[in-house]
């Protein structure tokens, strides 16, 4: 699986853009603005049907527009497939495939896998538990179609929960009935999602370690640590102690919604204790473990995107991410960097061929 072809219009930056990949490795560079990184967000719009880097869906659209369309077409099993995103101030976002929309964006997630490593992914460290949350379901969601049905279902029942508590303040009343029914059914879904992280990170972890090894060539102890209510004890019993903080602040205080990963070294988190250069590692490990993990579960090769990373990294650090290109780990690879000279110097000890492409304000020189 690869992507073979790409069309910017009024994407950020890009007025106009047009692109044709080689199934390995495709290098970006350009200033810093110059539109490098927006490519590889709109490749991720189009895998994974919204933007690395913004979630406001029409703060992507050029300045003074009124739309963008982001067109790529994809090569899986010898079968050309076109994914067309169109974003309209007003009216919102259509995706397609092969000219038919898609009812559900959710049934898009998963037919075209990417992971990308970038300098804002230290958000992960450093920012709070809905980021780690966000990527563990992001993870999952690609392989996994019934653990995103039950997310997107589990987040709308704690909504109409959240509401009814609301409801219930606002008239002075209450109503245990009508709770109990959605705390059956938030239950019923957290108990599967939970075992569903569970389960990833458990595996995850695994090839994490051994990725870190390679990558920082140390002997720091690396672990994620799972944290979630609902390995404490019973989902209810644990719903019934909370239900007047509940009604006081009227939100569920329970839930999978409260889960977190905790990154640690040596037994204490890495936001406190690791050096940059550490923290570095332990990010890129764990993208190409997600990576590996992923490309066993979905029996294909993600797509990779690299975004400035080399000029973030040691040469120590680069070595070794060539090393697995070198060694055929990745199949098809998106890099972005300043400097020309510097990736060409880098690449040539890979002997595989590459496309190098030149940005400047949004434009394909």
């Amino acid at each position: 699986m690869y992507l073979k072809t790409l069309t910017l219009k009024q994407f950020k930056n890009h007025r106009d853009t047009k692109f044709r990949f080689d199934k390995q490795v495709n290098c970006f560079v350009g200033d810093n603005g110059a539109g490098k990184t927006n490519v590889l967000d709109a490749i991720h719009y189009l895998c994974l049907t919204k933007s690395y880097f913004n979630y406001i869906d029409a703060q992507n659209i050029q300045f003074d527009c009124e739309y963008f369309v982001l067109k790529g077409q994809f090569d899986s099993n010898d079968e050309t497939i076109e994914i067309q995103c169109n974003m309209q101030k007003g009216e919102g976002k259509v995706l397609k495939r092969n000219q038919k929309r898609y009812k559900r964006f959710s049934d898009h997630i998963g037919s075209f896998p990417l992971i990308i490593i970038s300098p804002t992914d230290t958000n992960l460290i450093i920012e709070g538990a809905d980021v780690r949350r966000k990527y563990l379901d992001s993870s999952i969601a690609q392989y996994n179609k019934m653990y995103l049905t039950n997310l997107i279902d589990y987040n709308r029942v704690l909504k109409q929960r959240n509401a009814l508590l609301k409801q219930f303040a606002e008239r002075n009343t209450f109503d245990s009935i009508s709770l109990d029914s959605y705390d059956t059914q938030l239950i019923a879904l957290g108990k599967q999602i939970h075992q569903d992280r569970k389960s990833f990170l458990a595996k995850l972890t695994v090839v994490f370690n051994t990725y870190y090894k390679q990558i920082a060539d140390s002997k720091e102890q690396v672990q994620l640590t799972y944290k979630s209510q609902l390995n404490e004890g019973e989902c209810k019993k644990q719903m019934n102690e909370s239900l007047h903080l509940d009604k006081i602040s009227c939100r569920t205080q329970v839930g999978v919604h409260k889960d977190d990963i905790e990154f640690e070294m040596n037994g204490h988190p890495i936001k406190k204790i690791g050096s940059q250069g550490q923290q570095k590692s332990f990010l890129i490990a764990l993208k190409l473990a997600q990576f590996d993990f992923m490309k066993q579960q979905m029996g294909v090769k993600p797509i990779l995107l690299l975004d400035d990373i080399f000029d973030k990294l040691d040469d120590s650090r680069v070595a070794q991410l060539i090393s697995f290109v070198n060694k055929r780990v990745f199949g098809q690879v998106f890099i972005t960097d300043t400097h020309a000279q510097r990736i060409q110097a880098i690449l040539s000890t890979v002997q595989v061929p590459f496309n190098l492409y030149t940005i400047e304000e949004g434009t394909l020189i």
